[in-house]
């Protein structure tokens, strides 16, 4: 069976999501329920993925993936459920490196990716197999097969991102990002067949970190191009809710790169390329000084029903956006740029 989904197969009026970390998921999940089956596909940031004792480890993918599978971990909201660490355990007896977690169950994913990638299967075509495996009818694709990887340029010098996340706990203070590779990178030819879908219905940008997670995806020239192009409308969920961040670093990186925490900032981040921002009630007052059709909801996903409240609300406000804000799209394929 031909793990790749074209152009011709994939169900019109499809939805195309750009995804990363906890919350991406979240969202994705929301939109993977709420839409009829196979209209899908989501776009996961790879620039976190790292070779850690001798395997392919993708944490962005496989947090999809899981997620939309129904067997991550609740609590951690990464990884599996009913993980169990002998294989961590067994590691430190000998010395070994043991800062990146590496659960029992959660090893066969890493196992399998390595060999697939040495056999010459791509990262892509992995995934795919992947998901097929775990009854997922969504098309989860690798931003890229090509090498990509952030770099966190910090007051302590430059830090791989699992270095920078999760080894040092986020604490050293970000100066700045780079994407290695980002320029010779090509998206998934998947991807850039559903940003030219003419009956692509919306993009949405999940409320992924947009620093960490969404922007390895726009570092390339391409896709940006082909975003920017493309006759959907797009709509990005806001990660910050009341000058906070709903998870992750978010709000600490903003403001040790001197962008105020804001609304604002956000939207002024994702200008030429979003015809809409769905922001949380708490910073409705914000919407004022915003430039672009703005929907305020409850973004905090605590639970399924939340998320696909979320995921039909998006969707409706990208129908609405569609129909209103043709001159924005017209702004977009001029080849706008944010702030």
């Amino acid at each position: 069976m031909n793990d790749r989904m074209t152009t011709a197969s994939r169900p019109a009026g499809s939805v195309l999501a750009l995804c990363g970390g906890v919350g991406g998921a979240k969202l994705a999940l929301g939109l993977y329920r709420t839409l009829a089956s196979g209209k899908l596909t989501i776009a996961v940031n790879t620039g976190d993925d790292f070779t850690h004792l001798g395997f392919r480890i993708s944490p962005d993918i496989d947090t999809t993936v899981y997620t939309l599978a129904g067997i991550a971990d609740p609590a951690r909201g990464w990884g599996r459920n009913h993980e169990t660490w002998n294989f961590m355990a067994a590691i430190e007896e000998l010395g070994g490196e043991t800062w990146f977690r590496l659960g029992d169950r959660d090893l066969a994913m890493h196992v399998e990716r390595t060999a697939s990638l040495k056999a010459g299967k791509t990262l892509t075509e992995f995934v795919a197999h992947a998901a097929r495996k775990f009854g997922i009818d969504a098309q989860i694709l690798p931003m890229t097969d090509n090498n990509l990887r952030t770099i966190v340029v910090t007051d302590e010098g430059e830090l791989p991102f699992q270095r920078y996340f999760v080894e040092r706990r986020c604490e050293p203070v970000v100066r700045a990002l780079r994407f290695g590779g980002a320029t010779q990178a090509r998206p998934a030819q998947e991807l850039l067949e559903a940003l030219s879908d003419a009956s692509l219905r919306a993009v949405v940008i999940c409320p992924s970190n947009p620093y960490l997670s969404i922007d390895p995806l726009l570092a390339m020239p391409e896709l940006r191009r082909a975003i920017s192009r493309t006759n959907a409308p797009v709509i990005a969920v806001s990660p910050i809710i009341g000058g906070q961040a709903v998870k992750g670093p978010t709000a600490k990186i903003m403001t040790e790169l001197g962008i105020p925490v804001t609304i604002q900032s956000i939207a002024a981040h994702y200008r030429g390329l979003i015809d809409g921002l769905v922001i949380d009630t708490s910073d409705a007052q914000e919407e004022a000084n915003l430039d672009i059709p703005v929907l305020s909801t409850k973004i905090l996903m605590q639970d399924q029903p939340d998320r696909e409240r979320l995921a039909e609300e998006v969707m409706a406000f990208a129908g609405e956006c569609k129909l209103r804000n043709v001159d924005s799209r017209l702004r977009r394929r001029a080849g706008g740029k944010p702030a």
